[in-house]
């Protein structure tokens, strides 16, 4: 999708009504907005996982939260957990139909942190000195 394909989506959605608090746009926003749902699904993106992959793949997240993002993104229809019946028990997630269809938005914000992320990182650290001079200059005066 091209910045004018983007341009000319936006124009076709009237602000105010596609996010409004019934809006099922807006509970599906609200779903993959959460910061460890979009991680997951990404690590999803190639094949089945199981828990442990999961928790190795997200950098960061603790089995516990995992567990509920997972839980929630099964409920809402975009992982499937599959068990097999072996011993010791085998648990395995992956994307189903509905959850493949987000594979491209999400590689595509993914590809825009990795070429961006550095210059958000630069004007975070940038604003924080610029706080910090500021802060420091009032109490002189």
């Amino acid at each position: 999708m091209t910045v004018a394909d983007l341009a000319s989506a936006a124009k076709d959605l009237e602000a105010g009504t596609v996010f409004l608090a019934d809006c099922p746009a807006r509970l599906a926003i609200e779903i993959i907005a959460n910061k460890w749902s979009v991680v997951v699904l990404f690590a999803l993106t190639g094949g089945p996982k199981r828990h442990s992959e999961l928790v190795t793949l997200s950098g960061g997240i603790s089995r516990k939260v995992l567990t509920q993002t997972l839980r929630r993104l099964q409920s809402n229809g975009l992982v499937d957990r599959q068990v097999y019946a072996e011993a010791p028990p085998r648990v395995e997630y992956s994307l189903t139909a509905l959850g493949q269809t987000l594979q491209e938005p999400i590689v595509m914000l993914t590809e825009w942190a990795r070429t961006n992320g550095e210059a958000v990182v630069d004007f975070r650290e940038s604003a924080a000195a610029r706080s910090i001079n500021l802060g420091a200059g009032s109490h002189g005066a």
